[in-house]
C-alpha cells in the first residue's frame, strides 16, 4: 500500500530531478553557447508524460482518446 508520505517523497524526487536536469541544461547552453541544450528539460518532461500514460491499464490509444476528449 502506498502511503501519502511515499507519494510526497516521489513528487519531491521528481521535482529535484527536473530542477537538476534544467540546471545542467542551462549551464551547458551558456557554457557551450548552444541553445539546443534547452530542449533537454522539455524532452524529459514529454518522456515522463508518455511513460505515465503508458502505465494506465487501458490501451495507449484509448488512453490518449480519453485524455483529449476531456472538457
Amino acid at each position: 500500500m502506498v502511503t501519502l508520505t511515499t507519494k510526497r517523497r516521489d513528487i519531491q524526487l521528481f521535482i529535484l530531478l527536473i530542477l537538476c536536469i534544467t540546471g545542467f541544461s542551462l549551464f551547458m547552453s551558456f557554457r557551450k553557447k548552444k541553445p539546443q541544450f534547452l530542449l533537454i528539460p522539455v524532452l524529459s518532461l514529454l518522456l515522463y508524460f508518455i511513460v505515465q500514460i503508458a502505465l494506465v491499464p487501458a490501451s495507449f490509444i484509448d488512453t490518449l482518446k480519453f485524455i483529449f476528449s476531456l472538457s
